[in-house]
């Protein structure tokens, strides 16, 4: 019976113990998350310096920096169209000191179009939440006879052979909404690819290329300067960023919009805690108006979620839906 007794008492002692250093392990853990950040974070973004992506983020992490007491340090890791950059945020340590901003294409079209990416966008990141939108704008020369979109239309209807367009290359949002268009207006259309928007529109404007879509952000000062004519934007209703730009929609083409986005993730395994600290600074920044003007400069408009979870349903309806886009238009994938 003695036997016994000590025999509880060895045991209840363990379980206090174990008890007492779980309580301290949680209690170090929550201070930890308290104290969040307690050191410099790295901002991983798949696109060089001067993008559209990097100009955005740069604006984000100096205010968080202000805000939370900490640099947040932007790195540029480019390459397959955004997709290094995912790649390395992917496999970092899920601690918050390693965030990802990310461009529609590396999460949405990519994995449909590379073969061989070291990502899956749905598994693989812990989504924070949305940015802000980029919208795309239809350029053509300022010597071109149409000024609206519809002239457009019934020119390249009239005409003998594929009207020409640039893009960025297959499954780029410039070769999505143009192959979109065409096909919703009955039109023939031929791609031209491009190693990068800003060569398209120097084609355009030096008269070797009839028309590219391409951001807002890229286009609009060839368009203020008057080297640019805009003839749609591809946006549901008109942008506050060119508020004189009629859109596709109004045009003759209901529901029409197709655009890039930014987003901010973390590695799959980021802390709740971290998660929802990181979405309310972003969400307080982004109605902030100084900062909503720095974005606009930028043609970036403010298209923030109200949830991590509503960012994620977006994530997989956007994933899901650009994979149907390029598969109707049957895309091929590339190495």
């Amino acid at each position: 019976m003695e036997n016994f007794k000590n025999n509880g008492g060895i045991v209840k002692l363990q379980f206090f113990v174990k008890a007492l250093i779980f309580s301290a392990l949680s209690s170090i853990s929550l201070v930890a998350l308290a104290a969040y950040p307690d050191r410099p974070v790295t901002i991983i973004i798949g696109f060089p310096p001067g993008t559209g992506t990097d100009t955005v983020t740069r604006i984000m992490a100096d205010r968080l920096s202000q805000r939370m007491g900490q640099q947040f340090l932007v790195e540029n890791k480019v390459g397959v169209a955004g997709s290094i950059g995912a790649g390395i945020a992917a496999k970092a340590k899920p601690d918050g000191y390693t965030l990802l901003v990310s461009a529609s294409a590396p999460m949405s079209i990519n994995p449909h179009i590379y073969k061989t990416l070291t990502y899956t966008p749905l598994t693989d990141f812990t989504p924070i939440g949305m940015l802000v939108w980029l919208p795309y704008l239809m350029v053509v020369n300022p010597n071109d006879p149409a000024n609206t979109l519809q002239q457009f239309l019934a020119n390249a209807q009239k005409s003998p052979t594929p009207i020409s367009y640039g893009s960025t290359g297959n499954g780029a949002t410039s070769n999505l909404v143009m192959s979109v268009l065409a096909k919703r207006a009955n039109i023939e259309m031929t791609q031209v690819p491009y190693k990068g928007s800003s060569q398209a529109q120097a084609d355009v404007i030096g008269g070797q290329l009839p028309v590219t879509f391409d951001t807002l952000s890229s286009s609009i000062a060839m368009v203020r300067a008057g080297k640019l004519k805009p003839l749609a934007v591809a946006t549901l209703k008109r942008t506050e960023l060119a508020p004189e730009i009629p859109t596709v929609v109004e045009q003759g083409f209901p529901g029409f919009e197709i655009g890039a986005w930014l987003g901010l993730f973390g590695p799959v395994g980021l802390p709740p805690a971290i998660q929802k600290t990181l979405l309310n600074e972003i969400n307080l920044i982004l109605q902030e108006p100084e900062t909503r003007a720095k974005l606009a400069k930028g043609g970036a408009e403010v298209r923030s979620s109200s949830s991590s979870g509503e960012f994620s349903v977006f994530l997989k309806n956007d994933y899901e839906n650009t994979g149907k886009l390029i598969r109707d238009f049957n895309i091929k994938p590339m190495e």
